[in-house]
Order: structure tokens, then C-alpha cells, then sequence
């Protein structure tokens, strides 16, 4: 893991969240994306060398609405930039780890995802970001 990539915020109203964060880092999101296979949608923010990412369900099924259901609005996980995702899958299994899903996927901003279950991470769900060349 080389560095912390983002941290993703769980919202329920994203209009009303990118509103509040641009006015709290005094610039838009740089970006905005539906993932359509997560049911969410999804802002970036930059703040210095600092991203964050807020996350709006799209579906009642999805990971977020389970989240924003059980625990509300909050930090959603926090995202580690790997450079080799599949060997770091490897790595984080030898070492004990529960990977949700070993198979990396397509996630927002260009990125091959991975997540850690957070049961084994002291409450924190970790996930792994390779850059998609």
C-alpha cells in the first residue's frame, strides 16, 4: 500500500453533500459517476494532495443503502493505491485477511477495487485502488 488514495463519505442527499463540501474545501467536485454495478453514485473532492469521495445509493439492494440503513451518514471506508492489486490480494490472504471480493472489479475513477471485510481490520472497511492502465 503506497499511500491513502481517498476516503469515501456515505450520504444520503449527494446535491445537498457536494453543496456542503464545496463550500468546506471552496471548490466543486472535480468529478461526478455513477456505478451502476454498486448502486451508487459518486463526487470527488480534492483537498491539497487529499481526495474524498462521497457516495449516494442508487438502489434500496445496494452496499450504501445497507450502510447509510444500519450506521447513517459517515466515513464509508477509507482507500489504500496499490500498484499491483491481484499481488496485493495475494499478499493481504497470506497474512490472514478476508477479501469481500478476490476478483478485482471496476470501480469510480478509474480504478480496479478490492475490499477487506471489515470485521478483520478493527471495524474499518479497507479498499485497495490500482490506477487501470
Amino acid at each position: 500500500m503506497r499511500k491513502i488514495e481517498h476516503i469515501g463519505i456515505a450520504v444520503k442527499n449527494l446535491e445537498e453533500s457536494n453543496l456542503l463540501f464545496e463550500k468546506l474545501f471552496g471548490a466543486p467536485p472535480y468529478k461526478m459517476e455513477e456505478v451502476a454495478s454498486e448502486g451508487v453514485k459518486t463526487s470527488f473532492f480534492m483537498n491539497g494532495p487529499n481526495k474524498i469521495e462521497l457516495l449516494k445509493a442508487t438502489n434500496p439492494e445496494s452496499p450504501i443503502a445497507k450502510f447509510l440503513e444500519k450506521k447513517g451518514e459517515g466515513i464509508h471506508h477509507i482507500a489504500f493505491d496499490v500498484e499491483d492489486i491481484v499481488s496485493e490480494i495475494k499478499r493481504l490472504q497470506s497474512e490472514g485477511f478476508t477479501v469481500l471480493n478476490e476478483i478485482p472489479k471496476k470501480g469510480a475513477d478509474n480504478k480496479l477495487v478490492a475490499f477487506l471485510h471489515p470485521k478483520g481490520t478493527n471495524g474499518v472497511l479497507i479498499e485497495l485502488c490500482q490506477e487501470i492502465r
